[in-house]
C-alpha cells in the first residue's frame, strides 16, 4: 500500500475474509490475477526477527493476499536467509531483500508496515524507528522489556498516528472474549478474585558457564544491542534469552503475559493497573539464567480484587460472589455451568471482537482505526509483568500510583522502571 495510492477498503477487506479458507502457506503464483491484489491494494510488509516466532508471525501476514513480504532483517544469517528464500519461494521471484540492520526496513518509503518478533529487550527501538519513519507495527508481547520503555513507544505511536497490535493473541480467541464479558457483565457476581498459573521454566542451565565462541554469522554485538555488555554462550541467544533478566522476564513476560493481559481486559483496566504488589519469586543462585524459577506475586486493584499469578497450570480462573469461570486456550468452563449458556443483551457491555489478530491488524492498517490490542494495552498489560518481577526481586510489598507509573516513597523500586542502554542506543532517537 504506497502511501500515493490509498487501500480500497472494501477490495481488501473481501480479499482478507477469503484468506481465512486456507490455512496453508499457499504459493502465490496459485492464485489467478484476478484473486491477486493491484498494487495499489497492498499492504508492504517487512519482518524483523526472523528466528521460530518470527517465521511463524510472518506466514500468518502472507496467508493474506493482500500482503507482500519485501524484505526480512535478523542478525543472524542463518535465520534471515531462511526467511529469505520462505519469501521468494512463496511469490515466485528473487527479490526479497535481507538485511542485519532493522533500520534498512523501517526507513524505507516503499515499506507500510513492519512486523517486530525480536527477543525482548529488542522491541522498543525498532517499533519507536518505525513509528517515527511513517509505519505501523505488529510487536510481539511483551511490548517492553520495561516500563518506561513501554510508555515512551506508546507516546509515540499516538503521536504519529501509527497503529500497533501487540501479540497477545488470546485477545482474538472466543473463549478469553466470552469469559471476559461474562466477568464485567457480571454474571458471577461481584468479582473478588483472579488466580492465573505459568508454566515451569522450560529449559535449564548447568549451574557454571565458560564463554564461547560467536557462531559464524551472528552479529552478537548487535544481537545484544542496548544490554549490558556480556561474553558469548549458547545458553545466551535465541529461545533461552527469555530467562535472562537483561533480555527479558522470564515466564511472567512468556506465558504470564498473555494471561495478565486477559484478567486487565476482565477488570476494565487496559489504561491502568493495580495499586498493590507483594511477590516472593525463587531466582537461580548459580548460572546464566536470571529469571524466577518458581513465581508468585499478588496484585490488588483499586476496587479491591485481588490477582494472583503463580507457576503451576497454565490457565485462569474468575472467582466471583455467584460463581467461577476457568479458561484456557483449550476450554471454558464455569461453576455452575449455565453461566457460560447466558447470553450478553444488546444493551450490555460487548467487547471488542476479533477472530484473527493479524488480520485484525490489517484491517486496522486500513481503517485507521483502533486495532483489539494496541499500545496502550500493550504496554499497560506488559506493566503488569514487570511490577510483579520487580516485586518479586524485592521481595516486599510495593505501592503503585498506575496514573503517574510511580512507586509511592519507594526511590530502590522506581530505579528499576527504566534501565540504562549500552553505548549510543537511545528511546530519544
Amino acid at each position: 500500500m504506497n502511501k500515493s495510492k490509498p487501500c480500497n477498503r472494501r477490495t481488501f477487506l473481501k480479499s482478507a475474509a477469503a484468506a481465512s479458507l486456507f490455512p496453508a502457506i499457499i504459493p502465490a503464483s496459485a492464485f489467478s490475477a484476478r484473486e491477486r491484489a493491484l498494487p495499489s491494494d497492498r499492504i508492504t510488509m517487512g519482518i524483523i526477527g526472523t528466528g521460530g516466532q518470527g517465521i511463524d508471525n510472518m506466514k500468518n501476514f502472507m496467508r493474506n493476499r493482500n500482503v507482500q513480504v519485501l524484505a526480512v532483517c535478523d542478525v543472524d544469517a542463518a535465520h534471515r536467509e531462511e526467511a529469505r528464500q520462505l519469501v521468494n519461494k512463496f511469490y515466485g521471484n528473487t527479490d526479497c531483500a535481507a538485511c542485519n540492520d532493522f533500520s534498512e526496513i523501517t526507513r524505507r518509503d516503499d515499506i507500510d508496515a513492519v512486523c517486530i518478533a525480536t527477543p525482548d529487550h529488542w522491541h522498543v527501538l525498532p517499533a519507536l524507528d518505525a513509528a517515527r519513519h511513517g509505519k505501523d507495527m505488529y510487536v510481539q508481547k511483551p511490548l517492553a522489556l520495561t516500563i518506561r520503555e513501554g510508555r515512551v513507544l506508546s507516546d509515540v505511536v499516538k503521536e504519529a498516528g501509527r497503529i500497533l497490535q501487540t501479540g497477545s493473541q488470546q485477545r482474538s480467541d472466543k473463549r478469553f472474549r466470552q469469559a471476559c464479558e461474562l466477568v464485567r457483565n457480571g454474571r458471577i457476581g461481584k468479582l473478588h478474585s483472579v488466580h492465573i498459573g505459568i508454566p515451569d521454566n522450560n529449559r535449564q542451565c548447568s549451574p557454571t558457564w565458560v564463554p564461547e565462541p560467536v557462531p559464524e554469522g551472528l552479529d552478537y554485538d548487535l544481537w545484544l544491542g542496548p544490554a549490558p555488555y556480556a561474553e558469548y554462550h549458547s545458553d545466551r541467544c535465541h529461545y533461552n534469552f527469555r530467562f535472562i533478566l537483561d533480555y527479558s522476564g522470564g515466564q511472567v513476560t512468556n506465558f504470564g503475559a498473555h494471561n495478565l493481559d486477559i484478567a486487565q481486559w476482565a477488570l476494565d483496566m487496559d489504561d491502568s493497573g493495580p495499586v498493590e504488589i507483594s511477590g516472593n519469586g525463587i531466582f537461580p543462585a548459580s548460572g546464566i539464567f536470571t529469571t524466577a524459577t518458581r513465581v508468585f506475586f499478588e496484585c490488588i486493584y483499586e476496587n479491591g480484587v485481588r490477582l494472583t499469578c503463580k507457576t503451576g497450570k497454565f490457565g485462569m480462573q474468575f472467582e466471583g460472589s455467584e460463581g467461577t469461570i476457568y479458561v484456557d486456550r483449550k476450554e471454558i468452563r464455569s461453576v455452575p455451568d449455565t453461566i457460560l449458556k447466558e447470553e450478553i443483551g444488546e444493551n450490555e457491555i460487548h467487547l471488542y471482537e476479533s477472530r484473527d489478530h493479524f488480520r485484525n491488524f490489517l484491517d486496522c492498517v486500513v481503517s485507521r482505526e483502533q486495532p483489539i490490542c494496541n499500545a496502550e494495552v500493550g504496554h499497560r498489560s506488559s506493566s503488569l509483568c514487570n511490577l510483579g518481577n520487580i516485586s518479586m526481586l524485592l521481595g516486599r510489598r510495593l505501592v503503585w500510583d498506575p496514573k503517574a507509573e510511580q512507586f509511592k516513597e519507594d526511590a530502590e523500586a522506581n530505579g528499576m522502571l527504566a534501565r540504562e542502554m549500552r553505548g549510543e542506543w537511545s528511546l530519544e532517537g
